[in-house]
């Protein structure tokens, strides 16, 4: 099967899962095609089946600002002629399944002999914060009802794209997914050890996040004061964003300056998270929470707020715990037990590590994007242009 990818490049779940989603399917004998602005953070060194295509969109004075979307729909057309594509699967509603819908109508237009069916994932905050936006909502919910297919990286996101959305389209849920043979913990005590700065008996918390206003930076620092008033402790600070040097000075100001550390973007998160005791997402909203699942693959269970599909990800007492967003006393609790109860920390990092196998690995995730690939194609009704 010939299958296009449209995603985003920078670091965040969308392109993340969308890239892994290209390496599998290409060693699972597919030819797949990733279209971006930019390589994609995570596509590695060359694997046979598996292509780039930059999209690039020129600056012209007559416009404000640069036409992505023309551009990417360009970009998509000339692809699925070139080497005649059977899927295009558009992570992000707005704007790749816009695009995705244009390129299809010029290529129908076209006469050309074989149009792709669009399939569009659904990941989160092109549903709850892009696609809800009034500037937006008809646009996103047109694309996503006129996709031949759409998924939602979880039925939290399902259901909240019916709330927030105007759209009849049937949502199927395919959740996200690690190469779990990549995503396991290393044993590196020499890095543990220089982060620990040379006290052997400091616990190490990370968060790993694009530090915007939705995952409550502020809120891990606060957590974080609270774990250090119990015991030894350091922070790691990884990735990158707006609410990054504001969550650093908030260390300053409670003088844990010396006990947090920014490691700023990280390509390759697994050697930190194997060095990790506990991870802390007290996110606002998550819709599926790739980070949750790359630290339980590690073995770091997850301190993390019940909110979207953060439960469909952590089992609360068994792999992690949850707590409501507010309950920030709650949640630096069950870190200072995990960081300070052995047999309970190596309980809950077994479990972590297990729920990933059993639900969460690329073994048990790709087959269901294939059959749903297949299902789209048996498919003869198109939706109306």
């Amino acid at each position: 099967m010939n299958v296009g990818i449209v995603c985003y490049a920078s670091v965040g779940g969308s392109g993340i899962v969308a890239t892994e989603l290209a390496k599998v399917l290409a060693r699972r004998g597919h030819e797949v095609r990733l279209i971006s602005s930019e390589p994609p953070v995570r596509l590695g060194d060359f694997q046979a089946g598996l292509a780039f295509h930059a999209v690039q969109t020129p600056g012209y004075p007559l416009f404000r600002e640069p036409q992505y979307l023309l551009s990417l729909a360009s970009k998509i057309v000339e692809v699925a002629r070139a080497y005649r594509l059977d899927i295009i699967h558009a992570h992000y509603a707005i704007p790749h399944a816009t695009a995705a819908y244009l390129a299809r109508q010029i290529l129908a237009a076209g006469g050309d002999g074989q149009v792709p069916r669009v399939i569009t994932t659904l990941h989160g905050t092109d549903v709850t914060l892009i696609g809800s936006d009034p500037s937006y909502l008809e646009t996103a919910a047109f694309s996503i009802d006129h996709s031949d297919g759409v998924t939602a990286v979880s039925e939290s996101l399902r259901d909240d794209t019916y709330r927030h959305l105007p759209v009849a389209a049937r949502i199927n849920v395919i959740p996200n997914f690690l190469d779990c043979q990549y995503h396991r913990r290393l044993g590196d005590e020499s890095l543990r050890a220089r982060y620990r700065r040379g006290d052997p008996h400091a616990k190490l918390v990370i968060h790993v996040s694009n530090f915007r206003p939705v995952k409550r930076a502020d809120a891990v620092i606060e957590i974080f004061r609270r774990i250090r008033e119990r015991l030894p402790a350091r922070l790691l600070l990884v990735g990158d964003g707006p609410d990054l040097a504001p969550a650093c000075r908030r260390a300053g100001e409670l003088g844990l300056a010396g006990d947090v550390e920014a490691l700023g973007e990280q390509e390759l998160v697994v050697p930190l998270l194997s060095i990790a005791d506990v991870c802390l997402l007290p996110s606002a909203q998550e819709s599926f929470g790739v980070a949750a699942l790359e630290a339980m693959a590690c073995e770091v269970p997850v301190v993390a707020s019940r909110v979207g599909g953060l439960p469909e990800v952590i089992a609360d007492g068994d792999s992690g715990f949850l707590h409501d967003p507010d309950d920030l006393t709650g949640m630096a609790e069950s870190a200072v037990r995990l960081l300070t109860d052995p047999v309970l920390h190596r309980r809950l990092a077994a479990g972590a590590c297990r729920r990933v196998h059993q639900h969460f690995c690329a073994e048990e995730i790709v087959p269901r994007y294939e059959a749903f690939y297949e299902a789209v194609l048996a498919r003869t009704a198109r939706p109306a242009a």
